[in-house]
């Protein structure tokens, strides 16, 4: 890992219609737009799906290098993320993060070891710990292979 701090840089640029385009260096352009319960299309990446996307590749890139360092065998991980928006206290803002994941480990692989991991990457994932709103694990270990 580089020293830290890092620093991030995104520009969004639109028009009064149609895309946000977003840019980062030596990134793919990502078109975005408002979710359909903000009167958008609902067909592009938004804000707030991007804020639930940067929740669960927080998660799992997280769990990848926590499973790394404890060389635990694993095949494959499985997260799904529901972020709940709501108005409190007259802010619209997210309030809740349900993470879903399920791991899949060759037999034999300690699953309460595999557990543990999986919950030391919820408290490590550094997005959800930048965030005001509570996150949630829900945690799945499936035993695979012959």
């Amino acid at each position: 890992m580089h020293p830290l701090p890092h620093r991030y840089t995104v520009s969004a640029t639109c028009r009064a219609e149609g895309d946000v385009v977003l840019d980062g260096e030596r990134l793919p352009s990502l078109p975005s737009d408002a979710p359909e319960e903000f009167d958008g299309p609902g067909d592009r990446w938004s804000p707030e799906t991007l804020l639930v996307a940067a929740v669960a590749d927080c998660y799992a890139l997280t769990f990848r290098a926590v499973a790394r360092a404890a060389k635990l065998p694993w095949l494959a991980l499985w997260c799904e993320v529901e972020g709940t928006l709501d108005r409190i206290e007259r802010a619209t803002r997210f309030t809740a993060f349900r993470v879903r994941a399920r791991l899949q480990v060759p037999p034999g692989t300690p699953e309460e070891q595999a557990r543990r991991l999986m919950e030391k990457a919820e408290q490590a994932c550094l997005i959800t710990n930048s965030l005001k709103a509570s996150c949630h694990l829900d945690a799945t270990v499936e035993s695979v292979g012959a």
